[in-house]
């Protein structure tokens, strides 16, 4: 039985005696509504008794302000989680793409969590990510980049960010990839345990399973795209 709601930004779905807290953070546009967007994904770790914060959030160009809004936000979830059963039990965070920089950027540095797993990270600059965006902004004369920009995201990983404890998942169809670069980042720290994998698929593997349902019925849903949930949902937990 799992009990769900929607609080802090964040839809939250509770089983009755959840072992560990997911907070999840997805790509861009797709973390608008992450409840549909990434729904398979999400019901397969509910499947593995885990408690999964998944963080809605409207995109922008200060990701800072994002990251310490979501920190912020995984914070009171867990609080309200930890009245409703009683007591407190240990989380992991879970990036995919762009909700991937969140998490690293966060104000805790990594430190309040058991382990981070990053999906397909993304760190492109604002003009590579929105097309025709620096053209725009050079008539307009407005700031086109995002806060922190890729180099200073990295630079502020390799300083600032603490936890030892990482698993990298990339996939070998994913021309927006940028998993190699955080992965040299991370294990360029000291007593760094950093890992990773490389999967067949594509950037969005793991996102729009529930939409496509939503819209098209069982027939539309990818066996691929299925199977492929459910092995990164048991390689998450095996990871742990």
């Amino acid at each position: 039985m799992t009990f769900t709601k929607y609080q802090y930004n964040n839809f939250c779905f509770w089983p009755s005696n959840p072992k560990k807290i997911v907070e999840f953070i997805g790509g861009s546009y797709l973390a608008s509504k992450p409840d549909l967007t990434y729904r398979r994904f999400i019901e397969s770790l509910i499947n593995k008794n885990y408690a999964v914060h998944a963080y809605k959030y409207t995109p922008q160009f200060d990701h800072q302000k994002l990251a310490i809004k979501a920190w912020k936000d995984f914070k009171n979830c867990r609080i309200s989680l930890s009245k409703r059963i009683g007591a407190s039990i240990p989380s992991i965070r879970i990036g995919h793409s762009l909700g991937s920089k969140l998490h690293l950027i966060s104000p805790d540095g990594g430190r309040n969590c058991e382990k981070f797993i990053s999906i397909s990270f993304n760190n492109f600059s604002a003009s590579k990510s929105i097309p025709l965006l620096k053209q725009i902004a050079e008539k307009l004369e407005f700031n086109s980049e995002f806060s922190p920009s890729p180099e200073r995201t990295l630079r502020i990983i390799k300083k600032t960010y603490t936890q030892k404890n990482n698993f990298l998942i990339k996939f070998k169809s994913d021309e927006l990839d940028q998993t190699d670069n955080l992965f040299s980042c991370l294990s360029s720290r000291k007593e760094d345990n950093s890992k990773g994998v490389i999967l067949k698929g594509t950037h969005t593997i793991i996102a729009s399973a529930g939409l496509r349902e939503n819209l098209l019925g069982d027939w539309a849903d990818d066996d691929f795209k299925r199977d492929t949930i459910k092995k990164i949902s048991s390689l998450i937990d095996e990871s742990n």
